[in-house]
């Protein structure tokens, strides 16, 4: 069924020509909209900051974690469980410094590996594939594969329970935007993969709806000596990434799509100028939730939205309230005392409400919420 949105744009009131630039004196503004930031939108002024509650209880308090405090069995990726999941998404946090001893298999979706720390070579049914501080790897459903570290690792692996991996659509700007796929990376059966192919016993540890199950072979079946076809990992770094950037307005997060897959999309946030024009904002607009859960996992750098967030940290944001800058990023932001800014980060903004597993006492932030409250 075709969408018929009651859409037409009116004005009331004191506004400003455009959103996101040369507001009404004295205000801030909040933009409220439809299916994140593609759909229909209206853009308040308010004489308050829309985060200056003096107080927020409820189930949709904003959560910050502090990933560093998790411990993980370093043996197997499927030691560490998800900490957040929907049906669509399952987030886990693994650190490891040896090599596996099996293969893992998941057979519920597609894998997205984030390598938070370390360096070291990943195989699988494809070949062999090094990876770095910054590497994004996406591994199909049921590839078969293991790391072997050459230094301490800490993998942020991001499941598409029961779909894939697409890039996103790039309309007008072209499909060498944002990174060329030419900048791909897809593993090779190179001397290292050959060497690997021994006749030992190997067990594969298989992921279905959760459970795990164990199939051992005489030899490792990593032992493919070719292949052909369009379906293969691929690599890609942050540092190839080449963001959008417009020094009069400031762009959604939308704008910084690395991934897409069934009611997710996976964001990444790079290094990049600040807006130079006078009257454009200079830090994320107030926006209403309403549609997503946002997700952002911070990976290195000064988050210039956030006040006290290191690398490691996770925030969520549920769907359903309004929230943006914290204070103090704010007013640096409107005094544009920053000239460009210096942070990674992931963020995944999730269709459908995600639960949060039963973490460890400290992991969470529990004075979050107050971050945004007017400082007395």
């Amino acid at each position: 069924m075709s969408k018929r949105w009651i859409s037409f744009p009116k004005v009331e009131g004191e506004h400003s020509r455009q959103a996101h630039a040369d507001l009404p004196e004295s205000t801030f503004e909040r933009e409220m909209g439809k299916e994140g930031f593609f759909g229909p939108s209206v853009h308040f002024h308010h004489k308050h900051a829309p985060t200056g509650w003096s107080s927020f209880e409820g189930d949709l308090r904003p959560h910050a974690y502090d990933l560093n405090k998790l411990e993980t069995d370093p043996a197997s990726p499927w030691s560490a469980a998800p900490f957040l999941h929907n049906a669509d998404l399952a987030l886990r946090l693994w650190r490891t410094d040896r090599k596996m001893d099996h293969l893992a298999r998941n057979a519920d979706g597609d894998e997205l590996l984030f390598v938070h720390e370390g360096e070291g070579d990943l195989f699988c049914d494809w070949g062999r594939l090094s990876y770095r501080d910054g590497d994004y790897i996406t591994l199909p459903r049921g590839a078969m594969w293991r790391i072997e570290p050459a230094s301490s690792t800490t993998l942020l692996l991001v499941e598409a329970s029961q779909s894939s991996y697409q890039l996103p659509d790039k309309g007008m700007l072209g499909a060498h935007a944002i990174f060329d796929p030419a900048i791909l990376d897809t593993p090779r059966m190179d001397h290292d993969f050959r060497a690997q192919q021994l006749e030992v016993e190997t067990r594969v540890v298989l992921k279905r709806r959760g459970r795990l199950s164990t199939i051992v072979y005489p030899f490792n079946p990593l032992d493919a000596i070719g292949w052909h076809g369009d379906l293969v990992p691929v690599r890609v770094n942050w540092r190839d990434i080449r963001p959008l950037m417009s020094h009069r307005y400031h762009l959604p997060p939308s704008a910084h799509t690395t991934f897409v897959a069934k009611n997710f999309v996976v964001c990444t946030f790079v290094p990049r100028p600040i807006e130079s024009d006078p009257g454009a904002l200079k830090v994320p607009f107030f926006h209403n939730n309403d549609d997503y859960d946002e997700i952002i996992f911070y990976h290195r750098g000064q988050f210039f939205s956030r006040d006290n967030i290191k690398p490691g940290m996770v925030t969520l944001h549920p769907c359903g309230f309004t929230h943006g800058p914290h204070p103090k990023a704010f007013q640096t932001g409107a005094k544009a005392e920053r000239r460009e800014t210096d942070e990674v980060a992931v963020m995944i903004d999730a269709r459908y409400p995600v639960d949060v597993a039963r973490l460890p006492p400290g992991v969470e932030l529990e004075s979050y919420a107050d971050s945004w409250k007017p400082k007395a």
